[in-house]
């Protein structure tokens, strides 16, 4: 009994204490939580110095204090199928057909560190740029290499035109206002080159823009080319720095600013630029002062950026006393209650006198309440500030995602919409006849943890007008690919349901089916209008009750039937800590139906062994690529293997390693692939036959390489060799 006495006299100390806190905080003008929904106005800086204020009143977190510190950072299946072979202008005296980058939207072209136009390669190595005569591919060599400054990230090839991404990373000195010395700071720079290739033998530079600020993600539509740059915003002395551009010809072009006027807790510069490849000085940049762009989806006449909301920090200073009123207060006697109103409407007060008279005023009230009564209150309470806290965390738990459209180079802000948890990746986003489809996983935890998925259909205004919340609770989202009307979603516990959502009525979305089988996918494809393809992970219990993660898995699935998907086959790759770069970019997944090949890269692990040299035991790892065939009929069949690597399997080669096959490709009946160290070329009908390898101008870093460990805990998988396939009965 002392006991009890004892724990519920804390937790009147501990309520009390929470409001008296709130109660003495320093107040700051700013938004209660009631008015923080989407309202804000988009507005445009006229000046750096209404910038500065903005900046100034905000009190957002910026790089106060000192430099080098930044804030915190309807188509058919059959038709979408074709999406991942977007096909640009052949080259002279190449291939008749060929495969591209595996691209979300048709004609959207994704920057990407190798390319090919069906008779060269263009690929980054190093600090180089490199290209390669690649058809015939028994003839096939090197033509240049060209030595690039920075970071290289990746490109873009169109005709005769290569563009190219760079990260920069420097110290810069300024002066900031009224100071009396320069101050130096860390800065990053963006640059986009554009090249002629007419000469592959010689690429010219033909322009230079450059950036403040890291790069995000870019598209080529056309002729066009749209990327982003992220710049944290560095604040010190009145001194800020704005996004600045500029051009190799020393023009400087400072982009206008946009905002919301409803602080956040944080802002990120967001610039979105474009050019045409063809062009001189035709630069367009806009900069949205938004927050940490995490997820862009691109259409051929939109683009979505998406970021995590975040409050501002007035939700955090008047939290706690807005659920005191709002719940405690509410659960007490009504004579209590007048009181606690009486002495918060006093405006004679200070906040720390009404903060110790209602204080007192519950201090008496649980003194003078039996024990029962007393017991019965505070759990009543309890269970309500849990209950309140648990809908502001889910209120909390939400995505904004802006909509900007563009055309011909043109970039026009249009909308901003609002949905709740959070996006996967952008494949969770997905445009259908000027309606946007959103798919978010929700997770709180709050004593106990909450996750559901969530479904939202936008409208072109970004309203959302359907949805479906609370699919799948305690599972979260793993994959998604929205096909015309229709949705496929995989999310992942225990087990692997394939969700098959309607969305052909916008308003009235709509579960069809699922299908529920062990593993999941990260990624999916279109076969064709009846079949998915997914790649994942298997999986198992495990003798704690759990579920341990197993090797690769290809499925297919049968989704005529939209009430009831079907797994027609799997072939699993590999035991515990197999991975493919397949399951993290859909870049590195190359599939053709006519061709009738799929493959993926993979680094198997095929058991362990006793290494005597360090008299502990480690795992056999296989790096390469598998290639298939694939049929609605007969599901994969294994075509071949393919290793850039000269060592043996007990070398335990690290992810990510220069032998570790990255991308693959076709021209014609050739099959390409490529690692940092070199490139290969098979005979797509024989893949044991090798036509020609290139070795790429390759040198070890100079710096300790970090090994990614396996993954660990399954128990009793069978090994395979190479693979186990298994037909769904």
């Amino acid at each position: 009994m002392k006991a009890k006495k004892l724990i519920q006299t804390l937790f009147i100390i501990i309520i009390v204490s929470v409001f008296v806190t709130a109660c003495t905080t320093i107040k700051q003008p700013g938004p209660k939580y009631d008015d923080l929904k989407t309202t804000q106005e988009f507005k445009k800086f006229n000046s750096v110095e209404e910038l500065k204020t903005f900046l100034d009143n905000a009190r957002i977190q910026t790089n106060y204090g000192g430099f080098n510190r930044g804030v915190i950072e309807g188509r058919s299946l059959a038709d979408s199928a074709m999406q991942a072979l977007p096909m640009a202008e052949k080259a002279a005296g190449g291939a008749s057909s060929y495969s591209q980058t595996n691209v979300q939207v048709k004609d959207v072209d994704e920057a990407d560190f190798v390319k090919n136009d069906g008779k060269y390669i263009y690929t980054i190595a190093g600090n180089k740029l490199v290209i390669l005569d690649a058809y015939p591919a028994e003839s096939s060599k090197i033509v240049s290499k060209t030595d690039i400054k920075g970071q290289l990230q990746n490109m873009f090839v169109n005709n005769d035109r290569l563009i190219l991404f760079t990260i920069e990373d420097s110290n810069a000195y300024t002066v900031p206002e009224y100071d009396f010395m320069p101050r130096q700071m860390y800065v990053q720079k963006t640059r986009a080159l554009i090249y002629d290739i007419s000469d592959r033998s010689n690429p010219e530079l033909a322009e230079d823009y450059s950036i403040n600020g890291y790069y995000f993600q870019s598209r080529m539509i056309g002729d066009y080319i749209y990327f982003i740059v992220k710049d944290n915003i560095n604040y010190y002395n009145r001194w800020i720095n704005q996004p600045m551009i500029k051009s190799s010809s020393s023009r400087i072009i400072m982009p206008p600013i946009y905002y919301f006027d409803n602080a956040e807790y944080n802002y990120v510069f967001n610039t979105v630029a474009s050019f045409n490849i063809n062009g001189k000085e035709n630069l367009n940049a806009k900069t949205f002062m938004i927050g940490y762009a995490d997820n862009l989806y691109v259409s051929k006449d939109n683009m979505y950026i998406s970021y995590q909301k975040n409050q501002p920090y007035e939700y955090y200073t008047n939290y706690n006393e807005d659920r005191f009123y709002k719940v405690v207060v509410q659960l007490l006697p009504s004579k209590v209650q007048d009181e606690i109103m009486d002495i918060k409407n006093d405006n004679g007060l200070s906040s720390s006198e009404k903060g110790s008279k209602i204080s007192s005023i519950i201090e008496d009230m649980y003194n003078n309440m039996d024990e029962k009564d007393k017991e019965s209150l505070i759990n009543r309470i309890q269970d309500a500030v849990t209950e309140y806290d648990i809908k502001q965390e889910q209120e909390k738990r939400k995505t904004i995602i802006h909509k900007i459209a563009i055309k011909e180079g043109s970039i026009e802000y249009l909308a901003k919409g609002e949905v709740s948890g959070n996006l996967l990746n952008q494949f969770s986003m997905d445009e259908n006849d000027e309606y946007l489809r959103v798919a978010t996983t929700t997770y709180v935890y709050m004593g106990k943890s909450m996750m559901y998925n969530n479904v939202y259909v936008l409208d072109k205004d970004m309203k959302v007008v359907g949805k479906i919340e609370d699919i799948a609770p305690d599972e979260r989202i793993y994959s998604t690919r929205f096909i015309g009307s229709k949705l496929y979603m995989v999310t992942f516990k225990n087990i692997d349901p394939l969700f098959v959502i309607d969305l052909s009525d916008p308003n009235n979305p709509e579960i069809l089916g699922k299908l529920k089988i062990p593993g999941y996918s990260d990624y999916l494809h279109p076969y064709d209008k009846n079949h998915i393809i997914g790649i994942g992970k298997e999986t198992e219990g495990n003798e704690w009750g759990g579920i341990s993660t197993k090797g690769i898995k290809l499925a297919l699935f049968d989704v005529s039937d939209v009430a009831n998907p079907k797994l027609i086959d799997k072939y699993e790759i590999g035991q515990e800590g197999s991975d493919s770069e397949a399951l993290h970019d859909h870049k590195a997944f190359l599939f053709d139906k006519e061709k009738n090949i799929l493959a993926i890269p993979v680094r198997e692990t095929k058991g362990r062994y006793y290494d005597e040299k360090y008299g502990y035991y480690n795992w056999r790892v296989w790096q390469g690529a598998y290639v298939f065939s694939i049929s609605a009929d007969e599901g994969f069949k294994l075509k071949g293997t393919i290793t850039h690597s000269d060592a043996d399997e007990n070398s335990n080669d690290y992810w990510y390693s220069p032998n570790a096959v990255r991308r693959s490709f076709y021209m014609d009946n050739v099959l390409y692939t490529i690692s940092t160290k070199k490139i290969k070329a098979n005979d797509i009908n024989n893949i044991d036959n090798e036509i020609k390898e290139i070795d790429l101008p390759y040198e070890n870093p100079d710096y300790p390489v970090t090994i990614m460990p396996l993954g660990i805990g399954v128990t009793g998988v069978a090994e395979s060799s190479p693979g186990i396939s298994s037909r769904a009965k």
